[in-house]
C-alpha cells in the first residue's frame, strides 16, 4: 500500500511517500480503507524526536494518529464492526510505526467509534484526538460545572475550538484566547474572546473580576504562571502542552483512546452541539507541507490529509 513514513528524526523533509507492507489485522482490530486522517502538533513532535523518551520508534514510522474511514474487514475476534461500516478513531499504540497517513491502518477497536453521520471524512477525521483531549480534560480533570468560568487558551485552534463549544454544552461561560483575526470565530463558537499576548490578565479580569473557575492550557511556558494568577479560589489548572504546570499548581493530561467518550463525541457532532472546522486539506502526497502548516501554529481549526 501507498504511505507516508520517515525512517528517521528530522524535519518535514524526511517525509516520504512510498510503497510499504500492507498490515496485519489483529484479533481485536479492523482493517480500515483511509478516506482522511488529521495532523495534530504531536505529529510533528514525534517525527522531530520530541517524544523519544516516552515512545519507541519503529522505523520506518507511519505518522498520524486520526483517522476516519470504512471498515474493509474486521478481525476474527470482533464483533462491534462490519464490513463497509464508516468508523473514526484515535489510533495510537505505545510505539511509534503503524499510523494512518496511509491507505489502510489496522486499527484496534477499543480506539474506534462510529463516524458522525453528518461530517463529512474530512471532518470527522478532525474529531478524534482533538475532541477526545478537550472532553476528557474538561469533564475529567477540570470536572467544569454550570455557571464556571472557563478560560481557554488558543481557543481558535483545533483541540480549542472544541473546547469552547464543549464546554458552553456544559453549561460554562467561556473566555477565550484567539488572535484578533480569530474573534468571530471564536464568538460563533459561543466564547468571549481576547487577545492574547501582554496585558492578557488585566483582559480577563476585566471580563471575571473575581477571577477564573478553570483554565484550560493548549500553549504551555509563561501562560501557566499568567493562567495560575487568574484562578478564583479553588480554581483548577490543566495543560496538555507542558508538563511545569505542576509547578503552578495544575495537572498535566495527555489524551487517551477511549472508545465511550468517542462515541459520546459521534452523538454530541449529530446533536449539532460540537462542529469540526477544517481550514485546509492536503493529498496524501504532500503531507510534508501539512505538517509545516501544522508547526507554523496559526491554524484555525483542522488541517486535514485526504486519500481518493
Amino acid at each position: 500500500m501507498k504511505a507516508i513514513s520517515y525512517s528517521r528524526y528530522g524535519g518535514p523533509e524526511v517525509l516520504e511517500l512510498g510503497e510499504v507492507r500492507d498490515p496485519k489485522v489483529g484479533p481485536d482490530s479492523v482493517l480500515v480503507k483511509v478516506r482522511a486522517a488529521a495532523v495534530n502538533p504531536v505529529d510533528w513532535k514525534c517525527r522531530e524526536g520530541y517524544l523519544d523518551g516516552i515512545l519507541d520508534a519503529v522505523f520506518p514510522v507511519i505518522p498520524g494518529w486520526d483517522v476516519s474511514g470504512v471498515v474493509v474487514r474486521p478481525g476474527v475476534a470482533v464483533a462491534e464492526y462490519a464490513e463497509g461500516d464508516e468508523v473514526i478513531g484515535y489510533v495510537r499504540e505505545d510505539f511509534l510505526s503503524r499510523g494512518t497517513f496511509a491507505e489502510y491502518v489496522a486499527a484496534p477497536v477499543r480506539t474506534l467509534a462510529r463516524k458522525p453521520r453528518n461530517l463529512s471524512f474530512e471532518e470527522a477525521a478532525g474529531l478524534p484526538l482533538a475532541g477526545l483531549t478537550a472532553y476528557q480534560t474538561l469533564h475529567k480533570v477540570l470536572r467544569i460545572g454550570r455557571d464556571e468560568t472557563v478560560l481557554v487558551h488558543a481557543a481558535a485552534g483545533g483541540v480549542g475550538s472544541l473546547a469552547v463549544q464543549l464546554a458552553v454544552h456544559a453549561g460554562a461561560r467561556v473566555i477565550g484566547t484567539a488572535s484578533e483575526r480569530n474573534h468571530d470565530f471564536v464568538r460563533d463558537l459561543g466564547g468571549e474572546p481576547v487577545t492574547y499576548g501582554e496585558g492578557l490578565a488585566d483582559r480577563v479580569r476585566e471580563l471575571a473580576p473575581d477571577g477564573v473557575d478553570a483554565v484550560f492550557d493548549s500553549v504551555g511556558g509563561e501562560t501557566l504562571a499568567v493562567s495560575a494568577g487568574l484562578l478564583a479560589e479553588k480554581g483548577r489548572l490543566a495543560s496538555i502542552a507542558d508538563p511545569e504546570v505542576v509547578k503552578h499548581g495544575g495537572q498535566y493530561y495527555f489524551v487517551r483512546p477511549d472508545h465511550e467518550d468517542l462515541t459520546r463525541l459521534t452523538e454530541l457532532a449529530e446533536e449539532g452541539v460540537v462542529t469540526v472546522h477544517v481550514s485546509q486539506t492536503f493529498p496524501l502526497e504532500r503531507a510534508a507541507d501539512a505538517h509545516r502548516a501544522n508547526q507554523e501554529g496559526r491554524t484555525r481549526g483542522k488541517i486535514v490529509v485526504t486519500l481518493d
